[in-house]
């Protein structure tokens, strides 16, 4: 198996896990660690799977071909320290990350996540679990944002057993109904809108309110 046949693999690995099982056994574990990890401490690898991996994950559990417990156990650990990882990053490069020219960061996520961290302040860290893209930028940002280690890891703790604790089970519960494993993608989608649906909600009241308070500042 060359490099780019591992890498579709990996980022496939939410529509290839059965054959991965077969192929590995208890070695899947240490697979999906990995992928976890670097999708939440690697702002590279922000394309990994993450949310439709671990309802996945949690519906093979429930086919006896992993062990829920210990799934949860592993995920959360990986969550963890992939975003610990990540801050560490964030706060060794500081606030230049702003002004200079890093190829291997995308510039327009980060300075989204940026702003949805000065709006959200510390719960970023754990509503940003379950929104991709942002979930692996967020702890960067607060790695450079200077928050501290101690406040950075109660959000990053909570978060990551919310987001890992409720797919699986999820896909533990339902993940083998048929008309739920055909339309997946679909189930997923919804459930990120559901997700970005108060925060979108939020900030428009908060731009409506703001336009009002400026009329009544010009009418003044």
């Amino acid at each position: 198996m060359d490099f780019m046949q591992l890498l579709d693999m990996l980022v496939h690995v939410d529509k290839s896990l059965d054959m991965l099982i077969s192929q590995y056994g208890t070695l899947i574990y240490l697979v999906l660690f990995f992928i976890i990890f670097a999708e939440t401490g690697l702002v590279v690898l922000f394309f990994f799977p993450g949310d439709t991996l671990l309802f996945i994950a949690g519906a093979l559990c429930a086919t006896d071909q992993m062990n829920l417990p210990a799934l949860i156990a592993l995920l959360i650990t990986a969550a963890v320290t992939g975003n610990t990882t990540n801050y560490w990053i964030g706060e060794a490069i500081g606030q230049r990350v702003f002004t200079h020219n890093y190829r291997w960061i995308d510039k327009d996520a980060l300075n989204r996540t940026h702003m949805f961290f000065e709006k959200h302040g510390g719960k970023t860290i754990i509503l940003a679990r379950f929104i991709p893209v942002v979930r692996t930028f967020a702890p960067f940002v607060a790695g450079v944002s200077d928050m501290s280690f101690s406040r950075f890891q109660m959000f990053n703790i909570a978060g990551a057993v919310a987001w890992v604790v409720s797919l699986t089970v999820a896909g533990y519960i339902f993940g083998n109904v048929p008309i739920v494993r055909d339309h997946l993608t679909t189930i997923v989608m919804v459930g990120v809108g559901l997700a970005l649906g108060p925060l979108a909600l939020g900030a428009v009241w908060k731009l409506c309110r703001r336009m009002l308070n400026r009329r009544r500042a010009a009418g003044r």
